[in-house]
């Protein structure tokens, strides 16, 4: 990832709503969500929902397939790793880590 993409997915994340919806798919995994589950689990209008998903995946961070009559969103997981990636690609100099759960660690 380059500086730019990593500033465009910070800048997708950057908001509480966008950042709960974010993490909302994360948890839910491949599946992913509908935007009807979405705005019930996070309490949010259609339009604003429609709005934060948009930003989302301007910033490369969720997918949309359509399956029949059904949006369903997903977390861009290569996005999210690659991103995680560029934030610690020097962490500690290049040392190896002795943080115990460093995130760069951790791949889905």
């Amino acid at each position: 990832m380059d500086e730019e993409n990593a500033v465009l997915a910070l800048s997708g994340l950057s908001h509480a709503a966008r950042l709960r919806l974010f993490r909302g798919l994360v948890v839910a995994g491949p599946e992913g969500l509908t935007p009807g589950v979405l705005a019930e689990q996070l309490g949010v209008a259609a339009s604003t929902l429609s709005f934060h998903l948009k930003e989302l995946m301007r910033a490369g961070l969720v997918t949309q397939e359509r399956q029949s009559r059904n949006l369903v969103y997903r977390a861009a997981f290569a996005t999210m790793n690659d991103l995680l990636a560029y934030l610690t690609e020097n962490c500690c100099e290049g040392a190896a880590c002795t943080t115990t759960g460093v995130i760069a660690q951790r791949r889905c």
